[in-house]
């Protein structure tokens, strides 16, 4: 039998600091004051009469019986936010939809397999991919035209109002058609000699890549075509000199299949964070738990550390 006591300020609150990491940041986006969360999470862990998570410098952690808990209170606030719906005349078919957004990284690699997994274990889960750059898609996921969005961890000013959880890193790889004079000698010096197809300002990779050149000391480059328009630069790179810089899962089948050669260089200073973002005041939906389950079981199959 519920007890009477707990509320729905109980169980948002549990969910959003699990979401958040810590209790600070889950207060700003509940609008409370830490004080106030405090004392919500030690009134909900007296009604359980249990600890529910523990709480360090490094953040907060599940406890078993938080872990249990965690899961019923997702799908709590889930029914509610889709009992809700059906109240406002959206009924199942708006509950059952999702907008998602993915930057063409996650387009091209992770997405495909994620619809395979939600074809088979979410049929009447209707789906709308929209892809772009990282900016461009966090501001729709902010104004509520998207739902979710997966992409990579952008700067801090860029994630304001979003949460956000890692499912794998990923790197930037320098790739160029099979045949291409660099690949004799593969200097990262020596693409100021090359065009170079390089991310814009707002992409999200634009700052690993700037590390990346600057370590290497790579000078200036004259010849410099800005765009993440991975459509231009699938034609062009192989019709071409260009020297490409893009995010690794963007390139992995044309690299495998030998269609695009990738420059034997350490990248590692480009690995950057791919998650799963999603407004953080608002409660998982029951489509966004299916779609985070979905995510979740591909992400797994990813080698740790790509």
């Amino acid at each position: 039998m519920l007890d009477r006591r707990i509320r729905l300020r109980h169980i948002q609150a549990f969910v959003e600091i699990i979401r958040q990491g810590s209790l600070k940041r889950a207060a700003e986006a509940l609008f409370l004051t830490q004080p106030a969360i405090s004392r919500t999470i030690a009134e909900l862990e007296e009604i359980a009469g249990a600890r529910l998570m523990t709480r360090s410098r490094r953040g907060v952690t599940l406890t078993p019986q938080g872990e249990f808990f965690h899961d019923h209170a997702l799908n709590a606030l889930a029914a509610l936010s889709n009992a809700m719906a059906g109240l406002s005349g959206e009924g199942e078919a708006a509950a059952l939809s999702l907008r998602a957004g993915a930057l063409p990284s996650v387009a091209a690699r992770l997405m495909p397999e994620v619809v395979a997994d939600l074809q088979a274990s979410a049929p009447h889960l209707q789906l709308t991919i929209l892809d772009g750059a990282h900016g461009h898609l966090t501001s729709a996921l902010r104004s509520g035209d998207l739902d979710v969005v997966i992409g990579r961890l952008g700067a801090p000013e860029t994630m304001q109002g979003l949460s956000f959880t890692q499912l794998y890193l990923e790197d930037v790889a320098v790739v160029v058609r099979p045949g291409h004079p660099i690949l004799d000698d593969p200097d990262l010096r020596r693409i100021a000699d090359f065009p170079v197809i390089y991310p814009p300002e707002a992409a999200a990779i634009r700052p690993f890549v700037e590390r990346l050149l600057i370590a290497e000391g790579v000078p200036r480059l004259p010849r410099r075509i800005e765009t993440v328009s991975g459509a231009f630069g699938m034609v062009h790179t192989p019709q071409s000199d260009a020297v490409w810089f893009i995010s690794a899962g963007v390139v992995a089948r044309e690299v495998a299949e030998g269609r695009l050669a990738r420059l034997p260089i350490d990248t590692t200073l480009t690995k950057g964070p791919v998650g799963l973002m999603t407004r953080a005041s608002l409660p998982e939906t029951s489509a966004q738990l299916l779609f985070r389950q979905a995510v979740m079981r591909v992400a797994e199959g990813f080698p740790a550390g790509t």
